[in-house]
């Protein structure tokens, strides 16, 4: 997907008409799988954007994140993605819906029954920019069906709600880069984040999503993995999401 592919998404996201949510039975959150039309006859010729609408009103209370803060986390994570330059997050914005504002997010086609734990070995480069991607946004529920496969063989990270804690909160199926060598390339690119986390312009979509700790730790995350240039290794009591997948 290009940088003209992603805008496209973007501005259809944004003025098309929700015309049917459809619930998603995954997840202890309200999701909806719903279409947006730019046209009347959209939803009759098959030509609606399906995408996938996580509301505000429909998030659970956790006691260790804020109250109604999960969508601009989801939001968060697709601008980390982007400044990054890795595309992980399928386009995402934030807008009101039937109910209510919540995060929209493009649904990916993709192989239900095809994710992390079915991998076998594939997708080395993808799988390590999802690994150092987690680590920079602690991520506390990445699952191994939170990892799409479309029909380019290119992965897609989803479900970002739980991210961005100021504490470390890291939990993840996926530790078996653990303890390697970060290639150089994608040092190169957590130094960018960096240099974008630094810089007001670059930072500033970011900084009415995120609190001025949590973007004080995302920037010490980004900075202690490009110091140490080695793939995290699992942090203190539980590592790992339940489920699983």
């Amino acid at each position: 997907m290009d940088d003209q592919a992603v805008a496209t998404y973007l501005t259809n996201l944004n003025r098309g008409e929700i015309e049917s949510a459809g619930l998603l039975d995954w997840g202890s959150n309200y999701t909806f799988l719903v279409e947006i039309c730019l046209s009347a006859d959209d939803k009759h010729t098959g030509n609606a954007l399906r995408a996938v609408y996580k509301p505000q009103r429909g998030e659970r209370p956790l006691w260790d994140f804020p109250a109604g803060s999960l969508y601009l986390r989801e939001q968060a994570a697709f601008v980390v993605s982007e400044l990054l330059g890795w595309r992980l997050v399928p386009p995402t914005i934030i807008r009101g819906g039937p109910y209510g504002k919540g995060s929209v997010q493009l649904f990916i086609n993709h192989d239900p029954d095809e994710h992390y734990l079915t991998f076998s070995g594939q997708f080395v480069d993808q799988l390590q920019r999802i690994v150092l991607f987690d680590a920079v946004i602690n991520n506390a529920d990445r699952k191994s069906g939170h990892v799409l496969l479309d029909h380019t063989d290119r992965l897609w990270s989803i479900d970002h709600g739980i991210c961005f804690h100021s504490e470390y909160k890291l939990r993840s199926v996926i530790w078996e880069f653990a303890g390697n060598d970060i290639p150089e390339a994608l040092v190169a690119d957590l130094l960018k984040l960096k240099s974008a986390l630094e810089t007001d312009t670059e930072s500033a979509e970011l900084r009415t999503l995120l609190s001025d700790r949590e973007m004080n730790a995302l920037l010490v995350r980004t900075q202690q993995l490009a110091d140490q240039r080695i793939f995290p290794l699992p942090g203190p009591g539980r590592h790992y999401p339940w489920p699983p997948v």
